[in-house]
C-alpha cells in the first residue's frame, strides 16, 4: 500500500476540558457555549492579525503577538491543541523534566495566550481572500478582516486507505496509541509505519499489550536511530519489514491482518487484536493552496530566512511549512518567528503610511 492516503480525524482533546468560542460579530469572542448558530453573510470582525490554527505554532504566535499589542484573533478549528492532543506523554519539550501530556500541554499554551488577550475562535477557516489588505477569511459564517494573517494549520495524520480499515475503525483499527492502548491490555497489536511516529507508538503500546508488531512497507525504518535503537532491542517488539498491510480481518472487530511482501512473492497472516495506522501526514494547506507557494511535497513555502509567504503580509509558521522537524518545540519557535515578522512588518506598514500622510498634508512650497 502507498502511504499517500485519507487524512484521519484525532480523537478529540483526551480528557482536557477546553472553552469552545462560537465566533461573535463584535470585538471579542462570545461567551463559551456548547453550539450557536452562525452569524449571517454581514457580520465582519476586524483584527491586526488573524492566526489560522492553534497548534503549538499558532499558539506561540498568539502569545507573542498579544504581548506586542497587536490584538490577534486564532482561529483555531472545531478540533483545536494541534497533533499534541494525541499524544500521551511529551518529554523533550523544555520545562518539563518529567514529561507533560499533550493535551495538557496544549491547555498551558491556550491559557496564556489568552491571559495576554488572544481571541480564540473555536471553527474552521473554509475560505480566504488574500488579494489585498485588509485580508479577509471566512469561518461558521463570519468574516475576518485582518491586516497581517499568520497561517499555522498544521498537517494530519493519514490512514491507509483500504476498506477494511474504514470498517473496523472503532472495533480494533485505530490512530490513536493514548486514547485506546488502554483497550489493548496483555493483547498481540500492531502498528504500521516508518517514522518515529510509528516508532514512538509502538514503545508507548508496549504498556499494555503484549506484544507489538511493527509493520513497514520499506527494508529500513526512517525514524531517528535512537528511537529504532530502542525498538529493535524491546523484547515486546518484533519487527516486519518489507511488509504492507493489504487487509484488515475480523467481522465485528479485527483478528488479525493480511500482509503483502514487497521484497518476493507471497502474503502471510498475522493475528491480532488491534491495528494502529501512524504512517505519515498531509499539510492542510487545502484553503491557502491557490493563494500561497508550495514546495514538491505540497508544503507551503517560505521566502529566504524569515516566515513570510509569497503574498506580503502573510506570514507561515509550523508543521505546514516544516517536513523535516515536526516537533512541538521547532513549531513553537517558528510560531514566535512569525510573530515576530509580522510585528516588524507591519511596524514598517504603518511607519510608511504615515509618511505618506504627512507628506501630502504638507503644505506645498512654491
Amino acid at each position: 500500500m502507498s502511504d499517500e492516503a485519507t487524512p484521519k480525524t484525532p480523537r478529540l482533546f483526551g480528557g482536557l476540558s477546553l472553552s469552545f468560542i462560537p465566533p461573535a460579530a463584535g470585538d471579542g469572542p462570545a461567551p463559551a457555549t456548547s453550539a450557536s448558530p452562525a452569524n449571517g453573510a454581514g457580520d465582519s470582525v476586524e483584527a491586526r492579525v488573524a492566526i489560522v490554527g492553534s497548534g503549538p505554532a499558532g499558539l506561540t504566535a498568539a502569545i507573542y503577538s498579544a504581548r506586542a499589542n497587536l490584538q490577534p484573533i486564532v482561529i483555531g478549528g472545531v478540533a483545536g491543541g494541534g497533533q499534541l492532543m494525541i499524544t500521551s506523554e511529551v518529554e523533550n519539550y523544555p520545562g518539563f523534566p518529567d514529561g507533560v501530556g499533550g493535551p495538557e500541554l496544549m491547555g498551558l499554551f491556550r491559557k496564556q495566550a489568552e491571559r495576554f488577550g488572544a481571541r480564540i475562535v473555536d471553527a474552521e477557516v473554509d475560505r480566504v481572500d488574500l488579494s489585498g489588505r485588509p485580508f479577509r477569511l471566512w469561518a461558521a459564517g463570519v468574516e475576518y478582516r485582518a491586516q497581517a494573517v499568520i497561517v499555522a494549520t498544521g498537517a494530519e495524520a493519514l490512514w491507509l486507505g483500504i476498506e477494511s480499515e474504514t470498517r473496523l475503525r472503532g472495533r480494533g483499527v485505530s490512530a490513536c496509541a493514548t486514547c485506546d492502548g488502554f483497550f489493548f491490555r496483555d493483547k498481540e497489536i500492531a502498528v504500521v509505519g516508518g517514522g518515529d511516529s510509528a516508532l514512538e507508538e509502538a514503545l508507548f503500546l508496549t504498556r499494555f499489550a503484549s506484544k507489538v508488531h511493527l509493520i513497514h512497507r520499506r527494508d529500513a525504518f526512517r525514524g531517528s536511530k535512537i528511537m529504532q535503537a530502542r525498538a529493535a532491542a524491546h523484547p515486546k517488539v518484533q519487527l516486519h519489514l518489507n511488509r504492507t498491510v493489504e487487509e484488515v480481518l475480523g467481522e465485528e472487530h479485527v483478528e488479525g491482518v493480511r500482509l503483502g511482501r514487497t521484497d518476493v512473492p507471497g502474503e502471510e497472516t498475522l493475528p491480532i487484536d488491534g491495528l494502529f495506522v501512524a504512517i505519515g501526514h498531509r499539510p492542510n494547506v487545502a484553503i491557502f493552496r491557490e493563494w500561497l507557494e508550495s514546495d514538491e511535497k505540497g508544503y507551503l513555502a517560505t521566502e529566504g530566512v524569515t516566515t513570510a509567504s509569497s503574498i506580503e503580509g502573510v506570514f507561515i509558521a509550523g508543521d505546514v511549512d516544516d517536513h523535516r522537524y515536526r516537533q512541538a518545540v521547532t513549531a513553537a519557535g517558528e510560531g514566535c518567528r512569525a510573530a515576530i515578522d509580522v510585528e516588524r512588518w507591519l511596524e514598517a506598514q504603518e511607519a510608511n503610511e504615515r509618511t505618506e500622510t504627512a507628506e501630502a498634508a504638507a503644505p506645498t512650497v512654491r
